[in-house]
Formats: structure tokens, C-alpha cells, sequence
């Protein structure tokens, strides 16, 4: 990979940052810090065009026939066959108890 020499203009606060980054072992110079910024915009940018895909898929798919009740029966399965499971509870309006030194206390 061929690379493009830059230059580029900070504020004295910025470079004071990047040079405070770089003492502190997170970076050995200041190029590499820019470049991984770069990296995680990248990929930050990345998964938010997943994200509006998703969206404009779901939207343009219209609205489900679907109850709720039903798609909570395919996400549990979902889960019970990937090994994963939801807690049991007592009924689907009640949270499941947890235990502390050994007696049941409501959360």
C-alpha cells in the first residue's frame, strides 16, 4: 500500500492531545495517531450506513402482520436454538426474581 504525505494544521490544544497520547504509550507519533482515527471513523462510518440500510429495508418492507407476541415465540426459539435462552419468569408481566445470600428478593 503506497502512502500520500499530508500536511495538516492543528490547534496548540490538539497537538497538545496528540502529543499526551503519544507519551502515553497509546501511539510512537503522530501519524499514527491520525491514521487511526481515520481507521475507527471508517469504521464507525461504516456500520451507521448498516444501520440505515437495515432502516430503509424495514421501512420499505411495510408494516408487519406480526403480534408482538409472536415475534417475542421467534426470538426465544431463536435463542433457545443458538444456546441461549431468557430467563424463566412467572408470566410475561413479571420480571424474574434473583437471589441474594440464598432468598429470592424482588429486583
Amino acid at each position: 500500500m503506497g502512502t500520500v504525505r499530508k500536511t495538516i494544521t492543528l490547534t496548540d490544544l490538539q497537538d497538545q492531545w496528540i502529543k499526551a497520547q503519544i507519551a502515553a504509550g497509546r501511539f510512537t507519533n503522530d501519524s499514527e495517531y491520525i491514521r487511526d482515527l481515520i481507521r475507527r471513523d471508517h469504521e464507525r462510518s461504516t456500520g451507521i450506513e448498516a444501520l440505515q440500510a437495515a432502516v430503509r429495508e424495514g421501512l420499505d418492507s411495510g408494516p408487519s402482520d406480526k403480534t408482538v407476541s409472536s415475534i417475542m415465540e421467534e426470538v426465544e426459539a431463536r435463542l433457545r436454538n443458538d444456546g441461549r435462552r431468557r430467563p424463566a419468569a412467572a408470566n410475561d408481566n413479571q420480571r424474574p426474581r434473583r437471589r441474594h445470600a440464598g432468598r429470592e428478593i424482588d429486583p
